[in-house]
């Protein structure tokens, strides 16, 4: 039996989430979590095999639980559910240890599949992310602007580009303005862009929103 950990900050999702992977019949639930705190708690008081993981926590981004989970446990294979589409997220993730991407679209089938082959000790590459890696390897020398960004500048640049203030990005990321606001300074700087207004529309105009 495949043990689970759930980590998504919505309860109707973790209990549609739950109700799928218990359907299978090879699977079973043996936590839940609704921010990044809670859980890297959980995976130190249970045993899993596979961590299914949101991005979007109130307390903690996905990205850092990711890889704190990596530094606490390396060999434990974490699987992403988003509601970000592929090209904005997935190739960063799987850069970062992610054993695979899957968008809240994802049919129950696919799903299921995913959580076996990660639980396999394999990567889940679907066609979608596959495309966005092959294409990041053809472009290597040529880099977007951002493509240049680091984890955290660039979740704050999609946070910016979806119109949030700097004071609400701060709420939502536990940071403080001023730390946020030096942030968006420096990635206006790195993407030679003059202000927000700029910045959406890149975002826009390279379909990242």
């Amino acid at each position: 039996m495949i043990r689970i950990l759930i980590a998504d900050d919505h309860a109707i999702v973790r209990h549609g989430l739950k109700q799928i992977i218990e359907e299978s019949g090879e699977m079973h639930v043996v936590a839940e979590a609704a921010s990044g705190i809670e859980a890297l708690r959980k995976i130190r008081e249970h045993e899993c095999d596979v961590v299914l993981l949101d991005i979007s926590l109130p307390d903690m981004s996905g990205v850092d639980v990711l890889k704190q989970i990596h530094v606490e446990k390396p060999h434990l294979p974490i699987l992403i559910l988003s509601i970000y589409p592929e090209d904005q997220y997935a190739s960063r993730l799987i850069k970062a240890g992610a054993a695979g991407y899957l968008t809240k679209e994802s049919a129950p089938p696919e799903v299921i599949g995913a959580l076996q082959r990660v639980a396999g000790g394999k990567k889940y590459i679907n066609p979608a992310v596959a495309e966005i890696l092959a294409n990041e390897i053809s472009d290597a020398d040529e880099k977007l602007p951002h493509q240049t960004l680091s984890d955290r500048e660039y979740q704050i640049f999609l946070l910016l580009a979806s119109a949030k203030t700097v004071t609400e990005i701060a709420d939502a990321l536990a940071l403080s303005v001023k730390t946020v606001s030096t942030y968006r300074t420096r990635i206006l700087d790195k993407m030679h862009l003059g202000n927000n207004a700029e910045l959406m529309r890149y975002a826009v105009d390279h379909h990242l929103v």
